[in-house]
């Protein structure tokens, strides 16, 4: 016997923060709906996330749609516990069609120009479909990383926990995205023996005179333009986040000054030969790169307090606190104690179920603010969906009430 064959107007692929907020907005416009989440809901917050995780962004940040923060510091930064009651609050003031532990298998066009929708448990037929999927299901490794000495324990960054779920010896954790800085700084902090392989991802700076940066942005008007407005939008798209801290109040991550206290830092890791790791001579230059971009935020706000005449703490001075002495080509994982390494190399979408074609030569859905190039299919959470907010709680509201505003203009019987 086939499967149970269901018809709706829109089916939602994904209940996590996008997914939800669609299904709020399509809740309040009257659009019958079902949300499909192939495990729990927030699954990822609760389970893919170390122990000390916090946000890296304020809590006043966080405006999911008619559930803004209202806590009593709207300027501090949740950690893993309290962001998931925020999350959980969110989901449980309105009534949505949610359907956990579904997992969606193929999404296909049928002859009839409808969705359908293919679960491990119903099929679904509708004539929209929203992929709130996200942007993190698969981990990126380099193949390389299969030659590593079988010693060597590997541990993707989703289930890093805590330090003490590290095997005692060196740890190496691979890549500098805020994840890498964060578990390099957790085992640091902790007292573990922590060396960090150094790549090209941005830092910036965390209270610059007188405010938090990312409050100094949002007031200049940065996280308002699309990505239309930036320069080269591909690149943008691609460039990984920012690296800095909400732990203990908030604080920017320098890995000069770690370095200084006496944290090995080596360039991107290259090749791997069982005991052998090789580096690529580029630590100087991802540590000014890094700078850069730190530097890039600083003048913009600058900028910003002598355009408007803002009375705000004097610019502080810059220094650049170590620099390698030598580049390090090559260490023996041996000799260095190292008994494991962490890669934070970045995560990419798996798209593999989905049928229909809407992707780019890169893998990457071809949209406008979430509007597929096929009629009738949508995308939420995604990185730079719209803004620099789209794929974090600053926007994924405004963007899953635009592309919500677009299905009820295809949708005949609307509730206004």
């Amino acid at each position: 016997m086939g499967k149970i064959n269901r018809t709706v107007s829109v089916v939602v692929v994904g209940g996590g923060q996008a997914g939800l907020s669609a299904s709020y907005y399509l809740c309040k416009s009257g659009i019958d709906h079902v949300v499909l989440e192939r495990s729990k809901r927030f699954h990822s917050w609760k389970n893919d996330r170390w122990d000390s995780f916090c946000l890296v962004t304020p809590n006043w940040q966080c405006r999911l749609p008619n559930w803004p923060y209202n806590g009593n510091d709207p300027d501090g930064y949740m950690n893993k516990n309290e962001l998931i009651d925020y999350l959980e609050g969110f989901a449980k003031s309105f009534n949505a069609p949610l359907l956990e532990g579904i997992k969606v298998t193929e999404v296909s066009r049928s002859s009839a120009g409808k969705f359908q929708v293919e679960t491990s448990d119903y099929s679904w037929t509708a004539s929209q479909v929203i992929l709130a999927t996200g942007s993190y299901d698969v981990q990126k490794k380099p193949s390389f990383s299969d030659n590593l000495s079988p010693r060597i324990s590997q541990i993707g960054s989703k289930h890093y926990k805590s330090p003490a779920d590290i095997p005692e010896g060196m740890c190496l954790v691979v890549g500098t995205g805020q994840s890498g800085v964060q578990m390099m700084e957790d085992l640091w902090l902790a007292g573990r023996q922590v060396s960090l392989s150094v790549g090209s991802a941005p830092r910036s700076p965390r209270l610059y005179r007188g405010k938090d940066s990312t409050d100094w942005l949002y007031e200049i008007g940065e996280y308002s333009k699309s990505i239309d407005q930036q320069p080269d939008p591909k690149t943008t798209e691609a460039k990984t986040n920012h690296y800095l801290s909400g732990r203990d109040g908030g604080h920017e991550i320098d890995l000069r000054k770690f370095a200084q206290s006496g944290l090995a830092l080596y360039g991107t890791v290259s090749k791997i030969e069982g005991e052998k790791i090789y580096f690529s001579p580029d630590l100087e230059a991802n540590l000014d790169l890094a700078d850069k971009s730190y530097l890039r935020i600083c003048e913009l706000i600058d900028d910003y307090i002598e355009k408007n005449s803002i009375d705000a703490p004097a610019k502080p001075t810059f220094k650049k606190l170590w620099r390698p002495e030598k580049e390090v080509a090559l260490i023996d994982a041996k000799e260095k104690n190292i008994t494991s390494v962490i890669w934070c190399t970045g995560f990419t979408p798996d798209y593999s179920w989905l049928k229909i074609d809407c992707l780019d030569e890169r893998g990457r859905p071809i949209h406008k603010r979430g509007v597929s190039n096929q009629e009738g299919l949508f995308f939420l959470g995604l990185n730079w969906l719209h803004t620099w907010g789209s794929g974090r709680f600053l926007s994924v509201a405004d963007d899953a009430e635009y592309v919500v505003s677009q299905i009820a203009q295809k949708i005949e019987h609307v509730v206004v």
